[in-house]
């Protein structure tokens, strides 16, 4: 896990599962910590995407068991949405391209079947990944102040998976983390 902290500010890039990273953001939280940029890689459901292309999400799909421990079930939850609005507007300031939109939370990689990618990609998703709506819930709950960078990885568009080489792609992320520290100093 790569962090940064700064006047109540954190910025971190999780390599582990929904429940963890949850737990180590509240007592992240519980130490002083007001903001929070979380980043990290997702697979990209649509043709156009590029590796390394910086995804907002606003919202995500609830197919994922840890956000239902914080929420009422719903089929879909929202990101924060003032933090989204200043992290656009950062990222619009530093001149940095990106992508806003829904994305897919499912913590069972195997059922990313063909069907279901086109299901996703048909409710408006543009990139699966596996955290999004559980942090967007805890941050609700907690009212935290949350959003999150995602740069797109594999793609899981086709129907062949094709890994574009993303977990190998450390300047995309220390790119992504050196933004989202700049997002940070900005908010």
């Amino acid at each position: 896990m790569n962090m940064y902290m700064e006047q109540k500010g954190f910025v971190s890039q999780w390599h582990f599962v929904e429940r963890l990273a949850r737990l180590y953001r509240l007592k992240i939280h519980a130490m002083g910590c007001e903001k929070f940029i979380i980043c990290g890689g997702a697979g990209a459901l649509t043709k156009d995407s590029k590796v390394g292309e910086i995804i907002i999400p606003v919202s995500a799909v609830r197919d994922e068991g840890t956000s239902y421990h914080y929420l009422e079930p719903s089929r879909e939850i929202e990101c924060h949405k003032e933090t989204v609005e200043m992290v656009v507007s950062c990222l619009k300031q530093i001149g940095i391209p990106f992508k806003t939109g829904k994305t897919w939370t499912s913590d069972a990689i195997y059922r990313e079947t063909p069907d279901m990618i086109a299901l996703r990609r048909n409710e408006g998703c543009i990139t699966v990944e596996m955290e999004a709506a559980a942090f967007f819930a805890v941050s609700q709950y907690y009212n935290i102040p949350l959003a999150q960078l995602l740069y797109a990885g594999d793609d899981v568009s086709g129907e062949e998976w094709d890994s574009r080489n993303w977990n190998m792609q450390k300047n995309i992320r220390y790119d992504l983390i050196i933004t989202a520290i700049e997002i940070v100093k900005k908010l």
